[in-house]
């Protein structure tokens, strides 16, 4: 094992794999699916159980070009509008070109889309696309049935899990090749407390970072795990500073904190308005779309308008839908609304924005191949240059599902590497870990100075308030004992840093980075990648590539970064 790893206790048990799989949301459960159906033994360890990933809560559907008329290159276009000059096309031309026969695949697996009366599949719209190809499930509960869908198909095929276990590091051996991970298994069962799955190759499907955020629609387990674990192993991250923040949550109040329920977009796609106290619709004349531009225009326009009124969030109206309509198109949402006292039937709908989707993550190639030999990336931890500085409505499961049919497609060509599996360098730096209540901290300061709105001097004023506390955390004034929720704060201060790093060094605004003293795109400067990665002491150094540069070499000969 090399590079730095977490304070935890030595292996205690450990299971033997070809691939092990981290995650449950459908980039994950898809990869070990390809990966046994190839003969491949694979293990999927998961933060709680199989169905609780960020997949499970996605509402609006996923796009492909499924309906009539509708074309993989009208895909290609939208999304390389909404990503701002940053998409990487042969990333994205992959995704639009593979991505209706992968859509075709997950139901022949067993996810039931909503169909027309005639049984076509029923496509809706949403914000950035120029067509309805957005096909749903259970009406807003799309992503509920596809992980109904996959669990069940794992379930079926006997596919070894490890349900409730936080993955710490990657183990490595002596060459730098991956050879499994350390995990800790929570409370009783066949496995507890920590251990090791050993394997040559590491697919991480961990999910977003949102939690480091105070109010996100990310689930509590989304703490940016997948990324701070493939830094440490001296992976690269790239476009970082990208989050997107959905411009339509659910406003519970000026303190609310957690997840917070989502309004999907799928609202506005079937005709819904935002508009302010006064009802006015604020949208018009702001973009070609309305309310369907894409989400970071939308954002930034909710945003401006509530600082000059004043307000603390704007309204979605969607009154003229009707009952009938919010009880069969979006009952989830309904459901959710009334719960908090709000009646969409009757009420406007208070929304605001809030953390959503990290459009960068681990730097991959377009076999979902990291810079660390057998380290494998997909799903939202992964920066496969698709969504460039914005993502595109509803290319999220897109894409999980299309790059980890590569991912397994790339294992089982090449076969599992097991020159020196077990044979680990010597132990490597070991991190100080922050104590539990930190963690509120670091999610104040990242909303409060690395939000939606950001500026050299807010994002300088986070850069030293991180480096404070793990500084007190290193002169053991704020040090914690190994635990869950100390490995969570930890991880969550690792990518805040690099968060605030990158978001600091891009010297402009583009995508759904908002930097308010540099409010213009500057393509002449910036139409290029930020990488980074981790220095022995765990400084974040930030470097530029060009978007064609961006994929890259095969993890058989890694490239070297440059500072």
């Amino acid at each position: 094992m090399t590079g730095i790893r977490l304070h935890a206790p030595a292996p205690g048990w450990a299971i033997d794999a070809d691939v092990v799989v981290v995650g449950s949301g459908v980039a994950g459960l898809t990869a070990a699916l390809r990966c046994t159906a190839a003969g491949l033994r694979t293990v999927v360890v998961t933060k709680a159980s199989l169905d609780e990933g960020s997949t499970r809560w996605a509402q609006g559907g996923i796009a492909a070009a499924l309906g009539d008329g509708d074309t993989p290159g009208q895909h290609l276009d939208d999304t390389l509008v909404a990503g701002a000059g940053l998409c990487d096309e042969p990333a994205v031309r992959l995704l639009v070109t593979e991505g209706p026969d992968a859509v075709r695949r997950l139901m022949a697996t067993g996810a039931d889309f909503d169909r027309t009366e005639d049984g076509e599949i029923a496509l809706t719209r949403e914000g950035g696309h120029h067509r309805r190809r957005i096909a749903h499930a259970g009406g807003d509960a799309t992503g509920a049935e596809i992980s109904r869908a996959l669990v069940e198909a794992i379930r079926e095929r006997g596919v070894r899990t490890v349900e409730n276990a936080l993955v710490l590091d990657l183990l490595k051996d002596d060459r730098g090749r991956t050879a499994g991970v350390t995990l800790h298994v929570m409370g009783e069962g066949q496995h507890d407390g920590v251990g090791a799955v050993h394997a040559p190759a590491v697919v991480l499907a961990t999910g977003g970072m949102g939690q480091v955020f105070s109010a996100t629609t990310n689930p509590s387990v989304s703490t940016g795990d997948g990324v701070a674990l493939a830094l440490r192993a001296g992976a690269e991250v790239s476009d970082l500073e990208f989050v997107q923040f959905h411009p339509t949550v659910l406003f519970l109040g000026a303190g609310a904190e957690g997840q917070q329920p989502l309004v999907s977009e799928a609202v506005r796609g079937e005709g819904a308005h935002l508009v302010d106290a006064d009802g006015v619709r604020f949208m018009l004349g702001q973009h070609e779309l309305a309310e369907l531009a894409p989400r970071d225009i939308v954002a930034k326009a909710i945003t401006r308008r509530m600082q000059e009124q004043g307000a603390a969030h704007m309204y979605l109206d969607a009154r003229h839908f009707g009952a009938e309509m919010w009880e069969h198109r979006f009952p989830t949402i309904l459901a959710a609304c009334r719960s908090h006292g709000i009646d969409p039937v009757t009420d406007p709908i208070p929304v605001a924005p809030a953390a959503h989707y990290a459009s960068g993550g681990v730097r991959t190639d377009l076999r979902g191949r990291t810079t660390v030999p057998g380290l494998y990336a997909c799903g939202e931890v992964a920066c496969t240059g698709v969504h460039g500085a914005n993502r595109l409505a509803s290319n999220s499961l897109l894409e999980g599902l299309v790059f980890a049919e590569r991912i397994a497609a790339d294992i089982a060509e090449h076969g599992p590497h097991r020159e020196g599996a077990r044979q680990e360098a010597a132990a490597p730096k070991v991190l100080t870990l922050l104590a539990p209540e930190v963690r509120r901290e670091i999610q104040r300061i990242m909303t409060r100075d690395a939000g939606v709105l950001r500026s050299a001097a807010s994002l300088t004023a986070a850069s030293d308030a991180l480096e404070a506390l793990r500084q007190d955390a290193e002169e053991e004034r704020k040090a914690a004992e190994p635990g869950v929720d100390s490995w969570e704060t930890t991880n969550l201060l690792c990518v805040a840093r690099v968060l605030a790093a990158a978001a600091l060094a891009r010297e402009e605004t583009r995508g759904c980075h908002w930097r308010e003293d540099r409010p213009d795109r500057d393509d002449e400067r910036w139409r290029r990648h930020l990488v980074v990665r981790l220095t022995p002491d765990r400084r974040p150094v930030v470097r530029t590539t060009e978007t064609a540069d961006f994929p890259p070499v095969t993890p058989e000969a890694p490239r070297e970064p440059q500072p």
